[in-house]
């Protein structure tokens, strides 16, 4: 994914030119694949400032024309998941709330059903029970799409052991504030996006789309319908797709994890960490001399490392420590300058005030840390 950087940057890049130009559906094209590549806050900003001035030019064409809304076309305040949905499908009530159930938890351990403090198998077992549940192929009830791709987030945030640890040190509520939304979908905590689809990770549970005849594709939260033809179930028959075809797809995917537990055991644990980790014993919590940054360390610490040793990992806690704090200064620096580019681009006074809003918490350390410097 990180070898994608550079050709998603030079996408978002053609992409503004054409906007300059007001070739919208040449930026449309490439924002859409700089997502594909390598997604980023920027090329999500740009998409959904396009999104909402093509919307709002339509509607001004339909009543500088006169022409009457269909009836079955819903509001344009709507959620997308209602604009897209087959009016045709039915839903029950029973889904309908278990819909609107979802969209209020606040919290990825809330949305799954389960304990902080819950295994693996634990984790596997809620996401398969609800994401056959709200797969948008069973369930046709109003965002029912957005409550399935949260169930995939959260699943895909929890079951990283890196990502599941940094969510229960930061994360916990999410914005529920309407300035933090974008035509009904959510808004993730930054940092805790999952690195996989909502549709690629059904998959790979369960081999396959949800037994249909309706294949769905998410692209920047919404759902694209395409009906799967007799020619393609003919093809798929043809190839003979069965188990042993899943585990030829999956092979990669075991290969990979077979790969990292072995670098796991293979690479000996750190003596710190600048977060406490219950699972190596870094629990203990102690403060450099130089810089007063808080680091985590075993109970056996203290009577093995002492003097000059101590002196260095204090040294190598603070420039991990440093480093860090620089590298979210330079997030939060970038995601304000995309928030105002798209403002000015697209006279978007809410997107102006967003990033004015903002609080750069860790550009205000970094400052702090430049002035410890300077005075040393």
């Amino acid at each position: 994914m990180e070898g994608n950087r550079d050709e998603a940057e030079k996408c978002i890049k053609i992409a503004t030119r054409a906007l300059e130009d007001g070739d919208k559906e040449k930026a449309s094209k490439f924002l859409n694949k700089a997502e594909k590549l390598y997604p980023t806050q920027k090329a999500k900003i740009l998409l959904e400032a396009l999104l909402r001035n093509e919307t709002a030019a339509g509607t001004g064409r339909k009543r500088a024309n006169g022409a009457q809304p269909e009836t079955q076309t819903p509001h344009e305040t709507q959620n997308q998941d209602s604009a897209a949905a087959d009016t045709s499908k039915t839903f029950t009530q029973e889904q309908t709330e278990g819909v609107q159930s979802i969209k209020r938890c606040k919290d990825f351990y809330e949305v799954l059903g389960i304990s902080k403090d819950a295994s693996d198998e634990e984790l596997k077992k809620a996401y398969r029970k609800l994401a056959l549940k709200f797969h948008p192929d069973k369930n046709h009830a109003p965002g029912a799409t957005e409550a399935f791709k949260k169930i995939g987030n959260a699943y895909a945030v929890l079951s990283n052991p890196d990502k599941r640890r940094q969510y229960d040190e930061y994360g916990g509520n999410e914005p529920s504030s309407p300035s933090h939304s974008s035509h009904g979908n959510f808004d993730f905590h930054r940092g805790f996006e999952a690195d996989i689809t909502p549709e690629d990770l059904f998959n790979m549970f369960f081999g396959g789309v949800f037994p249909s005849q309706t294949t769905h594709t998410f692209t920047n939260g919404r759902a694209h319908y395409s009906r799967q033809t007799d020619q393609t179930r003919e093809r798929a028959e043809e190839r003979g797709e069965g188990g042993f075809s899943m585990f030829i797809q999956l092979m990669p995917i075991v290969v990979l994890i077979v790969v990292s537990v072995l670098s796991q055991l293979l690479v000996s644990t750190p003596p710190y960490s600048l977060y406490s980790r219950p699972s190596t014993g870094q629990t203990i919590k102690r403060q450099t001399d130089n810089l007063h940054v808080d680091y985590y360390v075993s109970r056996d610490f203290k009577s093995e490392f002492k003097g000059s040793v101590l002196q260095k990992i204090e040294k190598s806690v603070e420039d991990d420590y440093v480093s860090n704090v620089r590298n979210n200064c330079w997030k939060e620096r970038q995601t304000k300058t995309d928030l105002l580019y798209a403002s000015k681009v697209y006279r978007d006074e809410r997107l102006r005030k967003k990033a004015e809003l903002m609080t750069m918490d860790n550009c205000k350390e970094l400052e702090r840390l430049n002035d410890l410097f300077r005075g040393g």
